[in-house]
């Protein structure tokens, strides 16, 4: 679904008997291209017959990680081979589970896709998702297997500093478990994935799915995952050096992140946001960019400023937002997640990251 259909759709949600004129003049196009686009959104299931019923209520599906994070917070600089005082904290996390997370926090209907291990972290995980609102119905339990785990350790100023993964349990996050869940995965408005799942499974969801996919590359261990498929993405959320890897194109200046914007929009890419920590967000697609500075915010914690910038994008997706107005929602999220003392800041909603956003 285009960005144009994104918007049609969510005023004829609103309105069902709105008619191809008033369409038209709320989008500032015209009639005729109106009508093309409602074919468009007919011929691809969106909306059936005459008064514009939609075909379903709208929900994204996550496939990707969950773990039990533990995670260690240095009290002062670290010091490498020894003991150093700080906080130790366990939460659940994962790429995939804290987008959705954060999803959730948005109002946003989720469906997470992936695998637990039979132990009593994956009950935790399973809880806390039913708290939230999460459907995990179609997540399988894989028996005598571990619930992925992460362990992260931040130095005094909140920044990882070093992390260790222990994920092998997605080897079976195959494409053919991907493909009993067929009808889940072809009914969501978007499919958000993270590359902690096989290349081969990355591969089944891009070959065989109509619906746009956004990609989180995770780190530039597994970023490489993306590359055979990035043509078929809608979006993808890289830093630097998972742009660098995936473009390769060396980032050192504007000319250059233009470049590597080039190298991946080629490949068939619809958008791409490209996250430069302290330096913003370079923002990216096929008929325009934006360079924007991060947001002011009192920094706690970075460890999941990513995920809440996906999260964020994906929220703005469905709300029909422009480019530049998606990477401000991104960023807006990012500077509510800082400002939290764990990976996902409670505080966020979509009135809160609206505000931040000037939206």
């Amino acid at each position: 679904m285009t960005q144009r259909e994104r918007q049609l759709l969510n005023w004829i949600e609103e309105n069902p008997l709105i008619s191809q004129q008033e369409l038209a003049d709320k989008a500032g196009i015209t009639r005729s291209s109106v009508a093309v686009h409602i074919s468009n959104l007919m011929k691809k299931g969106y909306i059936t017959g005459k008064g514009y019923i939609v075909h379903t209520a709208p929900y994204v599906t996550v496939v990707g990680g969950v773990n039990l994070d533990i995670g260690g917070q240095a009290a002062k600089a670290l010091v490498p081979q020894d003991s150093n005082p700080g906080t130790v904290r366990m939460s659940l996390g994962g790429v995939g589970r804290n987008i959705a997370h954060n999803m959730s926090l948005l109002e946003l209907d989720v469906r997470l896709l992936t695998v637990f291990g039979d132990d009593a972290n994956a009950q935790k995980i399973a809880a806390s998702c039913a708290e939230l609102g999460i459907d995990i119905s179609q997540s399988p339990v894989i028996p005598g297997e571990r619930t992925s785990t992460y362990l992260f350790i931040n130095d005094e100023q909140g920044d990882m500093a070093l992390a260790v993964s222990d994920m092998d349990i997605y080897r079976h996050l195959t494409p053919q478990m991907l493909s009993h869940r067929q009808k889940l995965l072809m009914g969501s408005q978007v499919i958000v994935l993270d590359t902690n799942i096989p290349q081969e499974s990355i591969q089944y969801l891009a070959e065989n799915s109509s619906v746009p996919i956004f990609a989180d590359p995770v780190s530039t261990a597994k970023a490489g995952k993306l590359k055979p498929v990035l043509g078929r993405l809608h979006t993808l959320k890289p830093n630097r050096m998972e742009a660098e890897l995936l473009s390769g194109v060396a980032i050192t200046d504007e000319a250059s992140l233009n470049r590597a914007a080039d190298v991946l929009l080629e490949t068939g890419l619809r958008r791409v946001f490209v996250s430069l920590g302290g330096g913003g967000v370079f923002a990216a697609d096929h008929s325009g960019r934006a360079h924007l500075p991060v947001l002011p915010a009192r920094m706690r914690n970075t460890t999941g400023c990513g995920d809440a910038f996906m999260a964020a994008i994906a929220w703005a997706y469905m709300q029909g937002t422009d480019l530049r107005h998606t990477a401000m929602a991104g960023l807006a999220a990012s500077a509510i997640a800082m400002e939290g003392a764990e990976t996902i800041n409670p505080l966020l909603s979509a009135e809160a990251l609206k505000k931040r956003a000037g939206l």
